[in-house]
């Protein structure tokens, strides 16, 4: 097999990975602390990408629209989960379900509103806007390989959070017995409204790193939403390095099929190239799912609960 080809295709399915991990990060810490189904997160992601794209062309500066775009997400976040989402915690999963459903048709309606139907666009910095030599004769976008690097950065720095902080502690022990975390006096509500913000910061910046590649549309959140949901079901719903090693796992495998629809497979002992149609991209992932399901419930890395 081409080792340029595996090299080219595995950075780009870790960076789609990465993508699909900042939703699913956001995600599970939402669902394994709040016990909330939030469907309105690819929302979330999509309206974050809609601001950075609107300060960028305001200020003329990627950086910028980055740090003003994800704060104002983060505290957009926050009121969204004290006005419509604190009620819901004590409620099944199906109120939340309709509630969030609600939220998707409101974010999508505003987002058209402000911004209108038609597709936007995000430029790339300009300091990555070329390309890097991985090997002789083997370049590679500098913005893409940037991405990933953000990504891996975020991974460890909400590692180190939930496992080496008061916030993190509180965190896992909130997962584990909340009636005792709020028994010790800590606030919870405060927690919850932390922790939901941060989900929709997270997904805010997957959203901005996102733009400029894919651009904006009013449906760019739903698709990778349904990818993240699958990647956290993978990994298990619960546990956050689950959720970045099924998100590596899905990013890897959809571009590989992608591109294997693309130039063909050889098929063992025949002459017959088989070419993957796109179909297979979202049904490939959805089979591992299954699969992994069947032999382990909980995911690769899920607790039984």
């Amino acid at each position: 097999m081409d080792v340029t080809l595996l090299l080219v295709q595995g950075l780009n399915g870790l960076q789609l990975g990465v993508m699909l991990f900042l939703l699913a990060a956001g995600l599970t810490l939402v669902f394994g602390i709040m016990n909330l189904i939030n469907l309105a997160h690819g929302s979330i992601y999509m309206l974050g990408a809609y601001l950075a794209a609107t300060f960028q062309s305001w200020t003329d500066s990627f950086v910028l629209s980055v740090l003003l775009a994800v704060p104002l997400t983060f505290a957009i976040g926050m009121v969204v989960e004290m006005m419509a989402l604190r009620t819901l915690y004590n409620r099944d999963h199906l109120d939340q379900v309709l509630a969030t459903f609600g939220l998707i048709l409101f974010f999508n309606e505003l987002v058209r509103i402000i911004w209108g139907p038609q597709a936007r666009f995000m430029a790339v910095p300009q300091a990555l806007s070329g390309q890097v030599v991985l090997l002789p004769g083997v370049p590679y976008s500098a913005y893409r390989l940037a991405i990933v690097g953000v990504g891996l950065l975020i991974a460890v720095g909400l590692y180190v959070m939930i496992q080496r902080t008061r916030l993190g502690m509180v965190i896992r022990a909130g997962v584990q017995d909340r009636e005792m975390v709020e028994a010790l006096g800590i606030n919870v509500r405060r927690v919850f409204t932390m922790v939901f913000a941060l989900g929709a910061g997270l997904a805010a910046l997957g959203g901005v790193l996102a733009a400029p590649s894919s651009g904006l549309s009013n449906s760019m959140g739903e698709s990778l939403f349904l990818n993240a949901l699958i990647a956290l079901a993978i990994g298990g719903l619960t546990n956050y390095p689950g959720a970045a090693l099924g998100s590596v796992l899905v990013g890897l495998i959809q571009q590989f099929i992608i591109k294997y629809g693309q130039i063909g497979i050889m098929l063992p002992f025949t002459d017959i190239i088989f070419k993957p149609s796109p179909p297979l991209v979202p049904a490939s992932t959805v089979l591992l799912m299954v699969i992994i399901l069947l032999i382990l419930p909980n995911g690769l890395l899920g607790k039984k609960e």
